[in-house]
């Protein structure tokens, strides 16, 4: 494994461009942060937020996660990517084509179907030379969480029944084949799915989100515990969460491997400690409970929920040493297990 490992580290300082990014060796696990920002826009990120991080938890990162949003910029976020990279790190991208932050509510312009009618095409190939010249490797998604409704690329507001789907997919295809047609070979394309379906509905399962072997290299899975002080939380397992997702994945693609982007807890819950219920996400994590999942990365970041400060959410480990001293624990106990730079190839 020590030879892995130097590989790993040659790679990584020699990287030429259009390299793209490899699973870990069975048993190991990349790790990665949204290390949270103070719009809650979740592209305001910044260097020392991410060095905040690694030194309470004892642990580098291998990505740093953040979102593009399309109603501030329709640009490749060329200085966030440029100072992850100098960092270290890989740039791991949410293309947002939003355009507003609201939540619960149709979108009005970057439509599934007007992405794939090519609307936007000169904005998407714009993006795309520049994601190019970048060179060296990055993550992108597009459509996060898409089978839940709180997205505008979510079915439910786009007929709630299987035409939403199916123009997300088309969506889907025609950026990352237009990428590709310009030459930006140098991205890793992750589709993303909560862990749940919501509405739960046939036509909102994921599978009918998938957009084929041949445009995804990553799925990815969004799986959290309770996420406000209030929640009602009547299962806090994230074990059945899990397996619920896991399976679902099973039955769409059988070897894509599997990033669990999203986990986090509220540290206010008066319930479910975020510190059990992350050192039980972590434990079965490690143990290879779900062999296809590789990689994982803590949701950083806090916000505001009402006009009550004791009803804010935060999920920031700095908040909270028991949560502090959980992962630091985690992390300390299964190093040989966990790799911070990429394989590439």
């Amino acid at each position: 494994m020590r030879i892995i490992l130097s590989f790993i580290i040659i790679a990584w300082s020699c990287s030429s461009a259009w390299a793209t990014i490899l699973p870990p060796p069975p048993g190991h696990f990349y790790h990665g942060v949204f290390p949270g920002g103070t719009t809650g826009d979740e592209d305001d990120i910044t260097p020392q937020a991410v060095r905040s991080y690694e030194k309470i938890t004892g642990q580098s990162v291998m990505w740093v996660y953040f979102s593009n949003n399309w109603f501030n910029t329709r640009k490749f976020p060329q200085q966030t990517a440029s100072w992850i990279r100098d960092m270290g790190k890989i740039p791991f991208i949410r293309l947002m084509m939003r355009s507003s932050s609201a939540h619960m509510k149709a979108e009005s312009l970057f439509t599934p179907r007007a992405i794939a009618e090519g609307k936007f095409d000169t904005d998407l190939r714009r993006w795309a030379r520049a994601a190019r010249d970048f060179k060296t490797p990055l993550l992108v998604e597009y459509g996060t969480e898409v089978n839940g409704e709180w997205f505008g690329w979510n079915g439910r507001w786009d007929g709630g029944d299987l035409r939403g789907p199916k123009h997300f997919v088309a969506a889907f295809q025609h950026i990352v084949t237009l990428m590709r047609a310009e030459g930006a070979h140098n991205i890793s394309w992750v589709i993303h799915f909560n862990d749940h379906s919501e509405p739960e509905e046939n036509w909102n399962l994921a599978r009918h989100y998938y957009p084929g072997d041949d445009y995804v290299d990553w799925i990815g899975l969004s799986c959290y515990g309770p996420q406000a002080p209030r929640e009602k939380w009547e299962d806090g397992s994230f074990r059945k969460n899990m397996d619920d997702a896991v399976n679902q994945v099973a039955q769409i693609a059988t070897k894509k491997p599997i990033l669990l982007l999203e986990f986090g807890a509220d540290i206010h819950h008066r319930i479910q400690p975020a510190e059990k219920w992350a050192n039980a996400a972590l434990t079965d994590l490690f143990a290879g409970r779900w062999p296809r999942v590789c990689g994982f990365s803590w949701w950083n970041e806090t916000w505001q929920n009402d006009d009550d400060p004791r009803h804010d959410t935060s999920m920031q480990v700095q908040d909270s040493p028991a949560l502090a001293h959980t992962l630091q624990s985690k992390f300390s106990q299964h190093r040989n297990q966990l790799v911070a730079k990429p394989i590439l190839k």
